[in-house]
């Protein structure tokens, strides 16, 4: 019998659709049915330069099913060049055309003359969910649109990636903070998504000296190519830095990696360090302060935010974790080296980690642990009843998120710590009473 998702946390790979829309001037056309984008469009802040719901869409019927849909998508690809003032265009497939066999390489290389570049991708939901997905159309996008592309090396020039854009709620914040702190150290980084960039910076990839991949899994195949490709030397950093203890050890790890000025590196890392722990000294008589917050806490999240939170809430902040629950399906492959990355704490801590995608056990789970005072759970807003019920103190950090905006804000580096304390313990202080 079928195993029913209760609470699901990610979506299928065609609503890694928003790949491509987090790319200034591209845009994805979907084979698919109708409403997928629609459907998949759940995140705040996705519109973009092209909402999806103008995305064109061969909207496939039963006479698709039945004929086959490669003469419809031809015609949507054709009119969407005519009438969609885009610098890129990405075909991608969803189930029903996977399923009866439309050849959508075959389609879109009819359009190998076209004025703007036509790509493609296969995205279909059955094969895998929007993590993996993101991981196929960046490489299909670098496979076809740099496929006569000839590096012309640029010093310093460092290929960032960190999370899937969208699923991630802080994905450009976290972003453009990591992308600050490689300029602090000499680096010059060079990213695809959101304001400010384009094509150009697409095109610039092929000429970096290094890719720098933030992610203990999702992007790993994609940036492993431009490695064989082009041979830029990859560094894959499995932990996206909160706080001063891992932004430390990102730097450093960079630095090294790739040869950045040393010293400027240490200048920097002593100017943020004081700035950070100048916080933490200013408000440490509420920091801590055990009736505001307890020792033990529990996340619900994607494998970076597991890993992340609980390095962060350990070795700076000194908290106690107890089951951390993992809920992007990342594969078995990889499951281990994430394990032992969590587990990777100050002092030998350890605490037991779940691979599952059940959100009633997982609840049921965090319902028996045993927190020795009011529990805090970091997860997203699914957690929301289960915290309520319990008296727990909750942040939601992770998809979905559907009572909280986030425009711009970030939760990685040194600033990203202390935002992120700020939610904690604004969590925390709320229950208080006076």
């Amino acid at each position: 019998m079928a195993k029913i998702l209760d609470q699901p946390r990610y979506k299928c790979a065609l609503a890694a659709m928003q790949t491509v829309q987090a790319i200034p001037g591209a845009i994805p056309i979907l084979h698919s049915g109708p409403g997928c984008a629609a459907k998949l469009n759940d995140n705040n802040g996705t519109s973009g330069r092209y909402s999806p719901n103008i995305f064109p869409c061969t909207s496939i019927s039963e006479k698709e099913v039945v004929f086959g849909g490669s003469n419809k998508l031809r015609s949507t690809i054709e009119n969407a060049l005519k009438v969609i003032d885009a610098d890129l265009f990405v075909v991608l497939s969803g189930c029903t055309g996977e399923i009866i066999g439309d050849d959508i390489e075959e389609v879109a290389g009819n359009f190998a003359n076209a004025e703007k570049p036509v790509v493609w991708a296969k995205t279909p939901g059955f094969k895998g969910n929007n993590y993996v997905g993101h991981d196929w159309i960046l490489k299909s996008i670098f496979e076809q649109y740099l496929a006569e592309a000839e590096p012309e090396k640029e010093k310093g020039l460092v290929n960032l990636f960190v999370a899937p854009p969208q699923q991630d709620p802080y994905w450009l914040g976290n972003l453009r903070e990591i992308e600050s702190l490689l300029t602090a150290i000499g680096l010059k980084p060079n990213t695809i998504f959101g304001f400010g960039r384009n094509l150009d910076n697409l095109k610039k990839i092929p000429n970096a000296e290094f890719t720098v991949l933030v992610s203990p899994w999702a992007g790993l195949e994609s940036a492993k190519y431009l490695q064989t490709r082009f041979g830029i030397p990859l560094l894959q950093y499995p932990v996206l830095p909160i706080g001063a203890s891992e932004t430390t050890k990102f730097l450093r790890a960079v630095q090294e990696f790739t040869g950045a000025d040393k010293e400027l590196t240490e200048r920097v890392i002593t100017e943020k360090e004081a700035e950070f722990y100048y916080y933490i000294e200013r408000f440490a008589d509420t920091l801590l302060e055990t009736r505001i917050l307890g020792k033990r806490f529990t996340v619900v999240s994607d494998s970076e935010y597991t890993i992340a939170v609980t390095k962060f809430l350990v070795n700076d902040m000194g908290l106690f974790p107890e089951k951390l629950f993992i809920v992007d399906d990342a594969p078995k492959s990889f499951q281990q080296k994430i394990i032992d990355e969590v587990n990777n704490l100050n002092y030998g801590i350890k605490t037991e980690v779940q691979f599952t995608t059940d959100g009633h056990d997982i609840h049921e789970q965090i319902k028996s642990l045993d927190f020795a005072g009011t529990p805090l759970i970091i997860g997203s807003n699914w957690e929301k009843k289960l915290a309520a019920g319990l008296g727990a103190h909750y942040v939601n950090v992770s998809y979905p998120m559907l009572e909280k905006l986030v425009i711009n804000d970030h939760i990685a580096g040194y600033s990203g710590g202390l935002h992120l304390l700020e939610q904690i313990f604004t969590a925390a202080m709320s229950k208080l009473k006076l």
